[in-house]
Formats: C-alpha cells, sequence, structure tokens
C-alpha cells in the first residue's frame, strides 16, 4: 500500500461544489493499547498497570457488557486507520475533510472509573500517547485529550498536564457514578447535585482557552444495563448521558458564571437538545420565582373556595369539607426554598436563549437526519437557530465505509433539509467559532488556518 488512495467521484463531487472546507468535529482514534500501557509504566509504574489491567477485565458500575466486535475487521484498512496517525492522515482527503478532530476510543468508559488511581492512570497514559503520535500530524489533525472528573482536583492537574503536552481539546468525563456504604449506586454530574465545587475547573478553562467538551456514554447506567445486549443499552445512550450533563450545568449556574465558555456535547444528536431548549423556556414561563408565588397556598381565595365546593361538590364530599379537608394546608416552605432557578442563575427566557444558541454546540454523526432539526427556527423558542456540529465518528462501528462520511453527510442537502449556507455552518462554520471563541490560534498551524481567520472576521 504506497498511501496514494483514490478520492471517491461522489466525494470529489461534492468537494468540487464546496467553498469552504470541512472540519470532522468528533472523529475517532483507536489506542493500540500495548504501546498505551506502555505510557501508564512510565508515568504511574508497573504496579499501577497492573491495576489498570485488572480493572479493565474485571465487570464494573457503567461496563454491563462490552462492545463485541465493536471495530472493522473484513474493511481491514478502515481497522488499521483508526490506529495509524500516518495512514489516517493519508486518507483524510480521501475521506472529504480538512480538519480532523480525534476523540479517544479507551478513555470513553474508564474515565468514569470508580477507582481514582485507576481512571486517573488511564487518562496520564492516553494524553502521553495522544501527543506523542498525533503531534507531528497536527496541520491536518487534533488527537483530543482525556481529563477525569472525579475530583476538582485531579480534573485541574490531569487538564493542565494535557494542555502543557500541546493537546488544546478536552474531553472531560461528564458522569461519575458513585456507589455508596449501602451499595446504591448514584450518578453525579458536574453542576447541580455533584456536591463539589467544579468552578475551579472552570476558571482554568477560561484561562487556558478550552472548550469543555463532553462524550460521556450512559451505556450500562439506569436503564441501559442488561449484561447480553449491547444493542438495548447502546440504543439512545450518548444522547441520554449528554441531556444529564448539560441539565446538571444549568442548574449548578455553570453557564451563568462563565459566559465565556463553550460547551460541546458530542454523539448524541441535537435533537435531545431541541427537547431540552423548549421545556426549559416551558418551565421557566410557569415556575420562575415570580411566577411561583401564584402556586403558594396562602394565595388560595379561602371564601371563594368554600362557596364552590359548596355549590359543586357531591354528597359524598360533604363529611370532609365540613372538616375543611378542602382547604390547603400551610406550607412549610418559603418561596426561596421552591425557586428552582434560583441556583441556575437564570433571570429571564433570553439567558436561556444565550446558553443553547452561544454556549451550547452538538455533536451530530453525519447520518442523522435529525441534526437539521437545529436549523429549523420556526419550531425552536423565539425562532432561534442552534449549533450542531460534523461528526464522522470514523473509527467505530457504525461507520462501515470511512469514505462516505462526507456523502451521507451531503444527503442533508440533496434531501432539502439543509442549505448550502447550514451545511457550512453544520460542517465548519460552528465548530470553527466554537474553538475560537477562546482560543482564536486554536487553528493556527492548520490546514484551514486562512479559511477559519476569514470566517472570524466574516462574523466578527
Amino acid at each position: 500500500m504506497d498511501g496514494n488512495f483514490l478520492l471517491v467521484d461522489e466525494v470529489q463531487e461534492i468537494r468540487a461544489q464546496l467553498n469552504h472546507p470541512v472540519i470532522d468535529g468528533d472523529g475517532h482514534l483507536t489506542e493500540h493499547f500495548p504501546l498505551l500501557m506502555d505510557f501508564v509504566v512510565q508515568e504511574m509504574g508497573q504496579a499501577t498497570a497492573d491495576r489498570v489491567r485488572h480493572a479493565m477485565s474485571t465487570p464494573s458500575v457503567g461496563r454491563p457488557n462490552a462492545t463485541l466486535w465493536g471495530q472493522p475487521a473484513e474493511n481491514t484498512l478502515d481497522r488499521a486507520t483508526s490506529v495509524l496517525p500516518g495512514l489516517l492522515r493519508d486518507r483524510l482527503d480521501q475521506f472529504g475533510i480538512d480538519y480532523a478532530l480525534l476523540y479517544p476510543g479507551l478513555p470513553l468508559v474508564m474515565l468514569s472509573h470508580e477507582n481514582e488511581e485507576v481512571r486517573r492512570s488511564v487518562a496520564r497514559g492516553a494524553n502521553r500517547y495522544y501527543a506523542e503520535l498525533f503531534g507531528s500530524y497536527s496541520d491536518r489533525m487534533q488527537a483530543v485529550g482525556a481529563v477525569p472528573t472525579g475530583s476538582p482536583e485531579e480534573a485541574v492537574e490531569e487538564l493542565e498536564f494535557a494542555v502543557k503536552l500541546g493537546l488544546k481539546a478536552i474531553m472531560f468525563s461528564g458522569l461519575n457514578t458513585v456507589t455508596g456504604p449501602d451499595g446504591q449506586v448514584s450518578i453525579r454530574s458536574l453542576g447541580h447535585g455533584s456536591g463539589q465545587d467544579f468552578d475551579p475547573l472552570w476558571r482554568r478553562c477560561v484561562e487556558l482557552g478550552v472548550v469543555p467538551t463532553f462524550h460521556s456514554p450512559g451505556r450500562g447506567l439506569a436503564t441501559r444495563a442488561s449484561p447480553t445486549n449491547y444493542v438495548y443499552n447502546h440504543l439512545g445512550h450518548f444522547a441520554w448521558a449528554q441531556e444529564a450533563i448539560c441539565r446538571s450545568l444549568i442548574f449548578g449556574g455553570v453557564p451563568k458564571r462563565f459566559p465565556e465558555l463553550r460547551f460541546a456535547f458530542l454523539e448524541g444528536g441535537v435533537s435531545w437538545g431541541c427537547q431540552l431548549f423548549n421545556d426549559m423556556i416551558s418551565h421557566f414561563e410557569k415556575r420562575n420565582r415570580a411566577a411561583m408565588a401564584s402556586y403558594d397556598p396562602s394565595a388560595v381565595d379561602i371564601k371563594l373556595l368554600d362557596e364552590l365546593f359548596w355549590q359543586y361538590a357531591p354528597e359524598s364530599m360533604r363529611p370532609s369539607i365540613n372538616a375543611g379537608g378542602h382547604r390547603p394546608a400551610p406550607s412549610p416552605y418559603s418561596l426561596d426554598e421552591v425557586d428552582d432557578f434560583k441556583e441556575s442563575l437564570i433571570e429571564s427566557k433570553a439567558d436561556i436563549v444565550d446558553m443553547f444558541t452561544r454556549q451550547f454546540y452538538f455533536g451530530c454523526e453525519g447520518d442523522d437526519p435529525l441534526a437539521a432539526m437545529a436549523f429549523r427556527t420556526e419550531m425552536l423558542p423565539k425562532r432561534a437557530r442552534m449549533n450542531p456540529i460534523f461528526a464522522s465518528d470514523i473509527g467505530h462501528w457504525d461507520v462501515p465505509d470511512m469514505r462516505y462520511v462526507l456523502a451521507e453527510a451531503w444527503e442533508h442537502v440533496e434531501h432539502g433539509t439543509l442549505d448550502a449556507s447550514q451545511f457550512k455552518d453544520f460542517t465548519f462554520g460552528n465548530i470553527a467559532r466554537m474553538q475560537t471563541a477562546l482560543n482564536p490560534n486554536f487553528f493556527k498551524g492548520t490546514a484551514v488556518e486562512h479559511q477559519v481567520a476569514a470566517l472570524i472576521a466574516e462574523t466578527a
């Protein structure tokens, strides 16, 4: 194999119609396990590496069944491509991709391991692996660093280590499982209900120009815990997990305290985001602090209530009415205690719109027809538009042939669900704006540097 891969006619035809580059916002790499473990040994020692191997071979919370037959086999070229950086770089033109962000494989499940030593060791070894194997290909692709979030301290420490290695994009574990002394498993995210103060992490992200990105699996949690059926667990699990993370951040007040930050939620599509956006607006309209005053039991007009019950209540209710059973009991709660939006710091519907249209980005696989929902302004609050990011998902079983990921995305245009301008935002504009919001030099030295600079200048 000489590395000169022929372009697919369909990809050539699509690229001829584009006036912009294509950035893959969520491709995947596959770690060569022996080499990854070599890095774990170098960083953490042989004894720790042995414990990592043992943890990986032992079923645990969040991993009830493995991804069996999860890599290409018959398509041997694609199988090797996900492992070998040089081969992937040589084939990017064949895929129609100018620049790719490549997310971890193994850390997707291991970052949320309950054992701190295991999750930190996997992250440390993986980050060394990504920096050393992919660093020389930074003109066309960027391996994404892995950061566990079992505690704010471990997250900040690994974030700083990864950025020091040159990893500009970072994936955080967004959902962590905690087993109590009674054996009960709870799921915690990084905002509301976390029990920890992650503001030092968000503050460091601002300082380092890092977009907090979440790619957490929900497979193995709640109802997706079949020990025998992978597909049963897999269906919808990324969307479920990303929605839980997003909700936790919102109600923990993170987007409001750090308005500079952008947040990316990957591989779950955008349809869950559209529903959450609408639901947030609806709930805020009816349950914001001012509106809640109308639900205070003390606001009931007792005289009117008595008259209505005496006039319309059936005879069977009379004994209860005589005893005052129809009157609301005084509430033990204050308005402050029933204000569910207090911690979120949301003061208006405009705050919610700002989060979902400026701060939040949603990874959508190219063959996801619902990605177009982000542009259906007639269906979204305030006729707003959301920010989907094109994700090839190369390296995973659901991409049977890497050569056709762009063609699958282009079907949006062929079917009329996206126009050319929307397709540009989907495959280029949104992720370019997201990554440069805090780090204007994110794409410096890459194959798309000048096109990104021109785009940002146009929209400044």
